[in-house]
């Protein structure tokens, strides 16, 4: 039998256990609940950590959806246990880089997504497509806003340094800094560029 056929023949057993698995939790089987947990723990901790970079949030998340398909039990319905269980860990991470954007600072959210990015090659592709998203989103903006954001960010120059070279007050660069993070704030909120940031997942 060749490697295909034996995988594909794996794959058709582990789905048919969680089919299984799936009714009894429904009738509130507490020991195929706790088979379920045993199994896709780790897995989904793993995606959580490799995106967010945090532990506590990573156990957290998983934490929250295990106790919702408990909670929940009798009336979600659940057709593949693994698409349903990695696609919860998938929306808990967009919301929270949502959240992050939303109520953190801008900066520090966008250099934690570079970090936890660059580990592999395709995480680095959904990054830079979210930079050049944001790059283009920033033409939309003053020349003046555009430059003291692109110095501040892309250059890692302080305010001091920005203020002097382009003859500017320190206040007036912090101005232009806060329109810029702000209008970029709304822009990604309202958009789906998290969801494509993380669709590697």
């Amino acid at each position: 039998m060749s490697g295909q056929i034996v995988n594909l023949f794996v794959d058709l057993k582990d789905i048919e256990r969680d089919g299984v698995l799936l009714q009894a939790i429904k009738t509130g089987d507490a020991e195929a609940f706790s088979e379920v947990y045993r199994k896709y723990w780790f897995p989904m901790y793993e995606v959580v950590y490799r995106k967010t970079g945090q532990k506590e949030i990573a156990e957290e998340v998983v934490q929250d959806i295990f106790t919702r398909l408990w909670r929940q039990r009798s009336t979600l319905s659940i057709v593949d246990l693994n698409r349903y269980l990695f696609s919860a860990v998938r929306y808990e991470v967009i919301d929270y880089y949502r959240s992050r954007i939303k109520y953190d600072d801008f900066d520090e959210c966008l250099n934690d997504l570079e970090s936890i990015s660059n580990t592999t090659t395709e995480d680095t592709i959904f990054l830079n497509d979210l930079l050049d998203t944001i790059d283009r989103e920033l033409e939309k903006l003053p020349e003046k806003s555009k430059e003291v954001f692109r110095l501040s960010r892309f250059q890692h120059w302080p305010i001091p340094k920005i203020a002097d070279h382009l003859n500017l007050s320190e206040k007036a660069v912090e101005y232009h800094l806060s329109k810029v993070l702000r209008h970029l704030r709304i822009y990604l909120n309202n958009s789906l560029l998290i969801v494509a940031v993380l669709a590697a997942l």
